[in-house]
C-alpha cells in the first residue's frame, strides 16, 4: 500500500469511526410504545386522542403504559366506544391521567405519595414490597427510557375522577 492509498484510506474511514462512536437516538416514548406489540391498543388510543404530537414533545414525560391486556380487562365495548371521535374529550382525559410532568424512575419512588397528571387530577403511586402500584395497577415492567421520559409498563388501565 502507498502512503497516498494509505492516507486515502484513512480519510475515509475517520468520519466513519467518528460516526460510529455517536450515540444512536434513542425513540421518543411514542415510538418507543409503537415498536412494542403489546402496546398496540394504547398507540391507537394516544392516536384517536390526537396526543401524538404532545408525546413526542420535548418533555420530560413519564407514562405508565397499559398493556393490551390491561385494556382487555375494560368492560366489553369500551375501548371502541372510547376511539370514536365523540368521545375523543373522555379518552383524551383517561390517556392524560396516565402521564406525569418529569421523569421519574422507579427508584425515584419512595412510600407512597400523590402525583399530579397532566389532565390535573391526583393519582396514588406507591412502592410496596411487591413493586410498584399506581392506583389500582401494577407496574410489571419500569424505567424504559425514552429520549423524552421514561414508560412504566402497568397492568391496568387507571381511571381519572369522574372518567366514567
Amino acid at each position: 500500500m502507498t502512503f497516498v492509498t494509505a492516507l486515502r484510506a484513512a480519510a475515509i474511514a475517520a468520519p466513519i469511526a467518528l460516526f460510529a462512536a455517536l450515540p444512536a437516538k434513542a425513540a421518543d416514548i411514542v415510538d418507543t410504545a409503537a415498536g412494542n406489540e403489546s402496546f398496540s391498543t394504547l398507540v391507537a388510543a394516544v392516536k384517536a386522542a390526537g396526543l401524538v404530537d404532545t408525546l413526542k414533545g420535548e418533555g420530560p414525560f413519564t407514562v405508565f403504559a397499559p398493556t393490551n391486556e390491561a385494556f382487555e380487562k375494560l368492560p366489553e365495548g369500551t375501548v371502541q366506544t372510547l376511539l370514536k371521535p365523540e368521545n375523543k374529550q373522555q379518552l383524551t382525559d383517561i390517556l392524560t391521567y396516565h402521564v406525569i410532568p418529569g421523569k421519574v424512575m422507579s427508584g425515584d419512588i419512595e412510600g407512597e405519595m400523590m402525583v399530579k397528571t397532566v389532565n390535573g387530577a391526583e393519582l396514588k403511586v406507591a412502592a410496596t414490597d411487591g413493586g410498584v402500584m399506581v392506583g389500582d395497577a401494577t407496574v410489571t415492567q419500569a424505567d424504559l427510557e425514552a429520549d423524552n421520559g421514561v414508560i412504566h409498563v402497568i397492568d391496568t388501565v387507571v381511571m381519572p375522577p369522574k372518567s366514567m
